[in-house]
Order: C-alpha cells, then sequence, then structure tokens
C-alpha cells in the first residue's frame, strides 16, 4: 500500500474541526475548478473564432495556389497544361489573372481588382456559395462584383441600361504628359450580374470578369496568367503532390498552400491564441496560491496528526508527500471537474446557441480534444508546483514533541 497516498485521500474526503478551514478548502477547490472551466471555455472559444474567421478566406483560396516569383505574369504552354491533367490526386485547376482597374458608375468611382477566372475556378473554390444576390454569370457582358462595390457604385444588377465602366492602363512606356488621357486605358463596359458578400476588405476589392475578356482588356495573351488555383482529391493533402507541380510550372512559379497564402492572419489568430493563454495561466497562478494556502491551514490543523505519525516512524520525506498528494489530487479533480463542466457548456453552446453575436449568428465555439490537454497539463503542472512549495513547510521542527 502507498501509505502517503492512502493518507492524502483520507484528508481530501475528511472534515477539519475547524468550520474555517472547511471554507478556505472549498473556495479553494471551487477556484480551482471554475478558472479550469473558464480557460477550457475560453480556448474552444478563440478555436471557433479561427475557424469562423478562416471560412471567410477559404471561400476565396484554393488547396494549392501557383504565381510568378517576380512581377505579376508568368506564361503556362498547352503542354504544361496537359501534365499537370495528368497529376494523381490534382481534381481541378483554374487559371486566373488579376490587375488593378479604375470603376465608375454615374460619376461615382471606385479602385479594385478585376479577377478574370476561367470556368474551373468554382470548382477550385468555394467563391459562388457567397453569392449575396442575382446569379453567378460570366460572360462577356456581365461580371459579379462585391458588395461593398456595389453600394459605393450606387450599381444594382442587370443595369442594362447603364453598364458599370472599367478602366484600365494600358501596358508600354513613355512619358503620360506626351499622350491623350483616352490612350492611357482600355474601357470596358460591363453588366453586374450577381453580386458576393463575405467581408467588408473581400466585398470592396473584386470583379470577377471571364478570363479572356480580362487577358484582351490588359493587353495580355492567352497564355499570359498571373495564377493557377489547384483543387486536390478527397483526402489528399496538398504537399503530396506539390513537387510534381513545382516541376511541371518551372522555377519562376512558387506555390503556396492555403495557410501561407494568409501568413498575417493565421500569425494574427495564433498570437491572440497564445496570449490569451497566458494571460488565463497568470490568473491560474495567482488562484493556485489559494492551494498553497489551504494545504499550509491543512498541516496546521492536522499537526497533532502529524505528530503522531511521526512518533510511529512516519518520516518527514513522507509527511511531506502526503501533503504533496494531497495537494495533486485537489488540483487534479478541480481541473477534472472543471474540464467537464466547460466541455457541457461548450456543447450546450453547439447544440442550442443560446449565446449569440447577432439574432441570426451564434457566437462560434469549437471543441476540440487538444484543449482538454492542455488544460489538465497546466492545471497540473501549477498544482504540482503549488503543493511541493506548500509541503516543503514540513519540517522536523513542526512535528517534535
Amino acid at each position: 500500500m502507498n501509505f502517503p497516498l492512502y493518507i492524502a485521500k483520507r484528508y481530501v474526503r475528511s472534515k477539519s474541526t475547524q468550520n474555517a478551514v472547511n471554507i478556505i478548502n472549498f473556495i479553494t477547490f471551487l477556484v480551482i475548478v471554475i478558472g479550469s472551466a473558464a480557460l477550457f471555455i475560453v480556448l474552444s472559444a478563440f478555436a471557433g473564432l479561427k475557424t469562423f474567421s478562416l471560412s471567410f478566406t477559404e471561400s476565396f483560396d484554393p488547396d494549392l495556389k501557383a504565381s510568378p516569383v517576380t512581377g505579376k505574369i508568368f506564361t503556362i504552354t498547352p503542354e504544361q497544361e496537359q501534365r499537370l491533367l495528368s497529376v494523381d490526386g490534382l481534381a481541378f485547376y483554374a487559371k486566373e489573372i488579376e490587375e488593378k482597374v479604375s470603376l465608375e458608375h454615374r460619376g461615382k468611382n471606385h479602385i479594385a481588382y478585376i479577377k478574370g477566372i476561367d470556368s474551373n475556378y468554382t470548382k477550385v473554390t468555394g467563391v459562388d456559395s457567397t453569392l449575396y444576390i442575382g446569379d453567378w454569370t460570366i460572360n462577356d457582358t456581365q461580371v459579379v462584383a462585391g458588395l461593398g462595390i456595389a453600394n459605393i457604385l450606387g450599381v444594382t444588377i442587370n443595369q442594362f441600361r447603364s453598364p458599370m465602366q472599367i478602366y484600365a492602363f494600358k501596358p508600354g512606356k513613355g512619358s503620360i504628359s506626351q499622350q491623350s488621357i483616352s490612350s492611357l486605358y482600355n474601357q470596358l463596359p460591363m453588366v453586374i450580374g450577381g453580386v458576393y458578400a463575405v467581408e467588408a476588405d473581400l466585398d470592396n476589392k473584386y470583379v470577377f470578369a471571364d478570363l479572356r475578356l480580362t487577358q484582351a482588356l490588359l493587353e495580355k495573351d492567352s497564355l499570359s496568367i498571373s495564377g493557377i488555383n489547384f483543387k486536390m482529391d478527397e483526402g489528399v493533402e496538398p504537399i503530396t503532390v506539390r513537387d510534381e507541380i513545382q516541376s511541371i510550372l518551372g522555377a519562376n512559379v512558387q506555390l503556396k498552400n492555403r495557410q501561407q497564402l494568409n501568413s498575417t492572419l493565421y500569425k494574427m489568430l495564433n498570437t491572440e491564441n497564445v496570449a490569451t493563454y497566458l494571460i488565463f495561466t497568470l490568473v491560474l497562478i495567482i488562484a493556485l496560491f489559494n492551494v498553497v494556502g489551504a494545504i499550509i491551514m491543512m498541516i496546521l490543523d492536522k499537526q497533532q496528526n502529524s505528530k503522531t505519525l511521526y512518533s510511529l516512524g512516519t518520516t518527514i520525506k513522507e509527511l511531506r508527500r502526503i501533503y504533496f498528494v494531497q495537494g495533486v489530487l485537489v488540483t487534479g479533480f478541480g481541473g477534472l471537474i472543471g474540464v467537464l463542466l466547460g466541455v457541457l457548456i461548450v456543447w450546450s453552446q453547439l447544440a442550442f446557441s443560446w449565446l449569440k453575436i447577432t439574432p441570426s449568428l451564434a457566437y462560434p465555439v469549437k471543441f476540440e480534444f487538444i484543449n482538454i490537454v492542455i488544460v489538465l497539463a497546466t492545471i497540473l503542472v501549477l498544482g504540482v508546483i503549488a503543493s511541493k512549495i506548500a509541503s516543503s513547510r514540513i519540517n522536523k521542527k513542526l512535528v517534535d514533541l
């Protein structure tokens, strides 16, 4: 039998003869439960916010994207496209060309990006799922624009009598002052057939148009593109086909996955998550000072018991271990109950959406098993440290008769 563990369990279950000690022990246990539950809930909330934030970019970003190492444009030959079709694990690829343009409608102007896309674009991204109004119809006369662009220009869908004007600077060299204004840019009247809505920055940024029409507007040939978007087969990771695609496209093209395309956003979300964890851990450290105080109070309350045990042959090391194990048991059980309480609250939010950001949008949370491990590990490590500090108060002077 493990003697220190046996005595420690007895001390955890038994009540003190002094009511003040019982109250302190109860408050200490309650603080551990609340602290661990709060840490788990906050980590689950940030996991939900991360997923919610990244869902916006996932509508626009493919599994893998090719872009030029230098400049804005690169070329892809029919031979390269044929080789891409034979890559195992690659479901679809879609070409695009993107450039900054000026938009005008009835005297209102806005600077945005025109993104020329081919028919496969909606197969490699979920951009068509963001459609707010109208149809995802892109052809020689119609485009799809962001909600912010439509509001700024005061344009609605299917305005055939008053189309939106797209102006793109012509490529070339020479002084602007030596040329007429009309010779500096190409003009293209287009009707908005659909409007997408994601979030403010993206809603103000893009006009989706036909690839060949955009190439003509920018005076580029049919081989010139600014990017290729790739969609993997179900269950295939981009890293497994990345090298093969890279060898086909050559060294002048770089490949980025979804995380690399949004590296700033990922870093910001991860930094916020770590900062929040550290802040709540600091709160737990302060709260676990209660454990130190409670164990010391227990040591003083059980001083006569300790003297008796010492007289019966229990060593100082074993006495210290008794109170050390007691502290670990209290923090361990408190942390476990707190995590179970946190899981229940997170599950109820997922099931019933009782906390809402807007009347139609529930606060996003996400259950992740790793958060349970993080919380329990944090509680146990802090509990071990607190128990070690408190149990070190046992010395020979305290138990001398």
